[in-house]
């Protein structure tokens, strides 16, 4: 059985899209989900599939109360999927190629520190481009520089808003994203 976790920090549509994927596969388990925000709604997604999850602060982030908690686990995978903190460095040596994100623009750019949802599509409605994507990476030390595992693209030619463009990306999300965690965990046995 090959166990994934998942790490959010807000709404929790991607979590609820991988947990639907997953939940009717023998092979694969989504066996808990960790989010930092106590009033999260993806806390309320994970209770809704009956899966285990953990709320937990910086402190515990840091001080390595949650590798503790993931080395009882015993991840095959981690998957960050809207998770907004830095992982700590004690967690990437512990899990080395192990943990992925999903990034909602065509990295190298529009990458880095406070690029993420409706700022990512803001900075790419701004600078009127003509296509923007997703990006699956590994997780490093750094914001959205771990080697690139996937890319697509979309054309947003037609969109007048951040929000256009934000429904364009979640398409892409849901489509691919539990797609590649599922090849991803094939092919890392």
């Amino acid at each position: 059985m090959k166990k994934i976790v998942l790490f959010a920090s807000g709404s929790g549509t991607n979590v609820e899209n991988i947990i639907r994927y997953f939940q009717n596969k023998n092979n694969f388990k989504v066996a808990k989900v960790f989010c930092n925000n106590p009033v999260a709604k993806v806390i309320e997604r994970a209770q809704n599939f009956n899966i285990s999850f953990q709320v937990f602060n910086k402190e515990a982030f840091l001080n390595g109360t949650v590798l503790e908690q993931l080395n009882q686990i015993q991840p095959n995978l981690i998957v960050l999927a809207g998770f907004l903190w830095q992982f700590p460095t004690h967690i990437i040596k512990e899990y080395p190629n192990k943990i992925i994100n999903i990034h909602p623009a065509l990295l190298p750019n529009y990458g880095g520190k406070g690029m993420y949802g409706m700022h990512v599509h803001q900075a790419v409605l701004n600078n009127k481009e003509k296509v923007t994507g997703i990006t699956i990476h590994y997780v490093n030390e750094h914001y959205d520089e771990g080697g690139i595992i996937f890319q697509k693209e979309i054309t947003i030619e037609n969109c007048q808003t951040p929000q256009e463009i934000a429904a364009k990306i979640h398409s892409l999300e849901h489509h691919f994203f539990p797609q590649e965690i599922e090849k991803l965990l094939i092919h890392n046995s």
